[in-house]
């Protein structure tokens, strides 16, 4: 069943999204479309509420446990970054805003944006992890918990990936323009 959730609010995030940006610039009702954004937090609220339900009531932790609290945190880190892109785009293509922003492609400025999206990855790690330890220590049972613990071990390893394979990386050998 969370699996479903989980789902869903993915679902809902999109909806409420892409239903905020056609509001705001092809229908041109910004104050529609910006309570439609303000309510995409909302979802992340709903799956928060429903995972923690079912771990009161007595369910062992399992592996959508551990995604919903992952889902949870890179939404809270990356998703105004998200809903900034998107809206540039819409801008750009119903309202004759200008062109989207590219992330820079060489030099430190390069290094400088996988920073902070690693730093935007940490965050989300930082958030993802206080959700997972909260889920163990309310559970306050090993065997139920043993699959967040596991979730924890595992986003650390692929955040320490992705800190080598791209901020590190960009910052040492820094890509240049083919001449």
């Amino acid at each position: 069943m969370l699996l479903t959730i989980i789902i869903g609010c993915e679902i809902g995030f999109w909806v409420l999204l892409v239903a905020g940006l056609i509001a705001r610039y092809p229908l041109r009702r910004p104050r529609l479309g910006a309570a439609l954004l303000v309510c995409v937090p909302l979802v992340d609220l709903v799956l928060l509420v429903v995972a923690a339900v079912d771990l009161r009531r007595g369910a062992t932790a399992d592996a959508t446990h551990g995604l919903a609290a992952i889902y949870l945190g890179f939404s809270v880190a990356f998703g105004h970054s998200l809903i900034r892109w998107a809206d540039q785009r819409f801008a750009h293509r119903f309202a004759g805003g200008p062109p989207p922003v590219k992330p820079p492609r060489y030099g430190w400025a390069r290094a400088r944006y996988e920073w902070r999206e690693w730093g935007k990855a940490l965050l989300g790690w930082a958030v993802a992890c206080a959700l997972l330890v909260t889920a163990i220590v309310i559970v306050g049972d090993d065997e139920r918990t043993r699959e967040l613990s596991d979730w924890i071990r595992n986003l650390t390893v692929g955040l320490l990936i992705w800190l080598v394979a791209f901020p590190v990386w960009e910052t040492i050998f820094p890509r240049r323009p083919k001449s």
